[in-house]
């Protein structure tokens, strides 16, 4: 099979350098395109030399409208095709909807949604042009399942499913394929960078905490990459993985309410935790020893 052409953005880190080390393993040619643009040379660096494709690294800001756009050209003018791009770039947002600042929405609305939105809206007329091409918009479990505390990712992450299926369906006849990839808890950066440069919330840290004690059970970012390759080949709508997650998901669908009663009771569980922490907090300056 000839090399395919493949833009991968928030390629840095994460399950995007998982993606794109995956696809130059098999040969491909890929853009790595990362807000970090030290990372995304220093990733396209180490991927060139240990697979059998090419890497390039480059920044880029999704937010960034025209940066996308040129950037998406700029490959298909260099290698004559796209055949992939993933819009992958994303943040975690978490905290209780009362916590967060506006800020927390908009950050979210930016990046996880509107640089899905610029991606497509520049990938899709080349494909069309061209008869051919995938684009793969990275998404969430928290967009097929609802989650506590983490509503503005929740919301942008179901947005993305929503554009991924309509988009998919108007490009099926045109040659172009749109899959969405929907990983539960995945070890990556992203658990340690909860709120970038935003204000901290107390929902927001209790429930990172909490998947970060289980980090060590928590799915690998290169197993995923690996489940997300096998369901672009077999042009597989909605990518969810790994088996914890299909199965959460299948449980949404055959019986939201109880999904729903579920989620209310660990909302109800991380309450109580984080009312506990701050009684202590406040007993502790009372009981101290005096000095």
């Amino acid at each position: 099979m000839a090399a395919r052409v493949a833009v991968v953005t928030g390629g840095a880190s994460g399950i995007g350098r998982a993606l794109a080390a995956a696809l130059v393993a098999r040969g491909d040619v890929v853009t790595v395109a990362d807000l970090d643009q030290q990372g995304a040379l220093r990733t396209a660096e180490q991927l060139r030399a240990h697979g059998r494709g090419w890497a390039d690294g480059t920044s880029l800001d999704v937010r960034d409208a025209t940066a996308v756009a040129e950037l998406i050209c700029s490959v298909k003018d260099k290698h004559g095709r796209l055949d992939l791009v993933f819009n992958n770039a994303g943040i975690g947002i978490g905290g209780a909807v009362e916590e967060l600042a506006l800020d927390h929405w908009n950050q979210a609305i930016d990046i996880n949604l509107r640089g899905v939105v610029h991606g497509a809206h520049a990938a899709y007329p080349i494909m069309i042009e061209q008869g051919f091409g995938t684009i793969v918009n990275t998404a969430s479990l928290a967009g097929l399942v609802p989650t506590a505390f983490k509503a503005p990712y929740a919301a942008t992450k179901h947005a993305v499913v929503g554009l991924s299926l309509a988009l998919r369906a108007e490009g099926a006849s045109r040659g172009v394929r749109v899959c969405v990839a929907c990983p539960g808890y995945v070890d990556t950066p992203m658990l340690d960078n909860v709120n970038p440069g935003l204000p901290q919330t107390a929902a927001g840290t209790q429930a990172r905490e909490a998947a970060l004690r289980v980090q060590h059970r928590l799915y690998t970012a290169d197993r995923l990459a690996c489940d997300v390759l096998r369901g672009v080949d077999r042009n597989r709508a909605i990518i969810v993985a790994p088996a914890f997650a299909r199965r959460a998901w299948s449980a949404a669908r055959l019986s939201p309410s109880l999904v729903q009663r579920i989620n209310a009771s660990r909302a109800a569980r991380i309450q109580t935790e984080i009312l506990i922490r701050d009684q202590r907090a406040e007993e502790a300056p009372r009981t101290a020893a005096p000095s």
